[in-house]
């Protein structure tokens, strides 16, 4: 079974058969999976707030990184692929329970190279919170 269909297998649920321990921590539901496009939601957590009670940047950052990476898996590709940088903008907050969504798309996919982008969501998509974009490095395995 090639990746992406493995991805659209879990729509609707959490995506607990991750190859990436880092992704099973975070929990997704998949809500819809094409290949280079990719969206999940998240319900933020107790451990995700900093001090002030809002979803800690570096825990968006790492939303941002992680459906980035699983954006690539659904590109059913035979190479590895690294981030070279994220930059995130931060335009809003999201609070404990909060359901957020996190939507990506390929803005270029080169031959080495490929730029994605991911936006961060309230749950009825009113209110951005943040959006990422990542450059990536194809290593052929």
């Amino acid at each position: 079974m090639d990746r992406l269909t493995q991805l659209q297998q879990f729509i609707g649920k959490e995506f607990d058969q991750s190859p990436s321990p880092f992704m099973k921590w975070l929990n997704p539901i998949v809500v819809s999976a094409e290949e280079g496009h990719l969206e999940f939601q998240y319900t933020v957590r107790p451990e995700w707030l900093n001090p002030i009670g809002n979803l800690h940047g570096g825990v968006t950052a790492a939303i941002v990184d992680d459906i980035i990476g699983a954006t690539m898996f659904s590109l059913n590709e035979n190479s590895f692929v690294t981030t070279i940088n994220n930059v995130i903008d931060y335009f809003s907050t999201a609070k404990e329970n909060d359901n957020i969504v996190a939507e990506t798309k390929i803005i270029k996919r080169g031959r080495q190279f490929v730029n994605a982008q991911c936006e961060i969501w309230n749950a009825d998509k009113t209110r951005l919170i943040a959006r990422g974009t990542s450059n990536l490095f194809k290593i052929n395995n």
